[in-house]
């Protein structure tokens, strides 16, 4: 009986790792940012998954660096907001990029710097009809 119970417990902890490993646990995040089209939000699980987020320029109002406080700490992330159809000007979404990474606040600004500057060739371009 004991052993039973014990190979129950055993089987059980080994699919909750494997479902961790496969929904939960994020190895990787990248973003590819093409000023034409858009900007592509891809994270790598640790089970080889990947997941892949597109997200048009036409709806890029705009990327910017963020803050949040969390327990006694100021932790800062990248973040992409949507343009609110019905505003021009107006935020609809609030887009967090890199949540589990966490990359400190000088690579943050290296990663800024860069979609701000494709961003800026993007409005100073002529617009094709």
């Amino acid at each position: 009986q004991n052993s039973t119970v014990l190979s129950a417990a055993i089987i059980i902890t080994l699919i909750g790792l494997i479902i961790y490993l496969h929904f939960v646990k994020i190895d990787q995040e990248s973003l590819l940012v093409i000023g034409s089209l858009g900007i592509q939000v891809t994270s790598s699980y640790a089970s080889g998954k990947e997941s892949t987020t597109f997200i048009e320029m036409s709806q890029v109002q705009d990327v910017v660096i963020n803050e949040a406080i969390h327990m006694q700490k100021v932790i800062y992330y990248l973040c992409i907001l949507l343009r609110d159809p019905g505003d021009p000007q107006g935020v609809s979404e609030v887009v967090p990029l890199f949540q589990s990474s966490k990359p400190r606040l000088d690579c943050l600004i290296e990663v800024y710097k860069s979609c701000q500057e494709i961003l800026e060739q993007r409005k100073t371009a002529p617009q094709s009809s």
